[in-house]
């Protein structure tokens, strides 16, 4: 398996070999076959620098420069803090 990374700010829609479509949000990554790599459409994407192609799927985790921790909300409003009242603690 290897990371494909969105580079450029817009969502991109990537047909794949096998006629599978793979969504990617602006910056986000995701996860394709060997097989698929090597296809000629996401090669024009690579040398048009839309994309980026990395190695194997388990040494792509460390290639983002972060600490390895998951966010603390990846989607929609930030978490909140629930107050309870006197009563139910």
């Amino acid at each position: 398996m290897k990371t494909i990374v969105n580079k450029t700010l817009r969502p991109l829609r990537i047909r794949l070999p096998g006629g599978k479509t793979l969504h990617l949000g602006s910056m986000k990554s995701g996860q394709i076959s060997d097989q698929a790599a090597e296809d000629e459409t996401l090669r024009k994407l690579v040398q048009g620098g839309s994309v980026e192609i990395l190695g194997d799927a388990s040494h792509a985790s460390g290639t983002g420069g972060g600490t390895g921790a998951v966010p603390e909300a990846t989607h929609g409003h930030p978490p909140t803090t629930v107050i309870l009242p006197k009563g139910n603690r």
